[in-house]
């Protein structure tokens, strides 16, 4: 996310790099997700909904089940704040019923990023939908990954 935001990288260059990366048989992570302007305007699912249709358009429905999504608001990264458990699990349901209409299997696995720490780790990890996290800072310090860590 932070790429789009920093680098200016377009939702196409994001699928562009998802091919690629496919292509050459890594895993892509697509990580989408919405500003804080965004989410206080109430445009997170269609945000993150055009992240995700663009991010896999270069992509057979097959290939769907070779990716990692997450979820990740931008406003979350590195600042201390992160979605509720139950924001996540909101949002984690717009993405699973989108892929589920791509062709996507229930398989692909759906992380929640942003400010991922040991003292909101289990109750993100808890919340329905969240397959996983994708952990930043917090991996950083030896004794705070294994807390998250510990968390699941």
């Amino acid at each position: 996310m932070e790429r789009r935001h920093v680098f200016h990288e377009t939702d196409q260059a994001t699928a562009d790099k998802c091919a690629l990366a496919m292509a050459h048989g890594l895993t892509p992570v697509l990580c989408v997700g919405e500003t804080l302007d965004e989410r206080q305007g109430a445009h997170t699912n269609a945000v993150v909904l055009r992240q995700l249709r663009v991010g896999v358009s270069k992509l057979a429905s097959a290939q769907l089940d070779q990716l990692v999504l997450a979820y990740e608001p931008v406003w979350a990264i590195g600042t201390g704040r992160n979605a509720t458990p139950d924001d996540a699990a909101a949002v984690h349901a717009v993405l699973r019923s989108e892929l589920a209409t791509l062709g996507g299997p229930e398989r692909v696995p759906i992380l929640y990023g942003g400010s991922v720490s040991p003292a909101n780790a289990a109750s993100l990890l808890g919340a329905d939908g969240v397959d996983g996290l994708l952990v930043g800072g917090a991996s950083l310090n030896p004794k705070s990954w294994q807390a998250v860590v510990n968390a699941g």
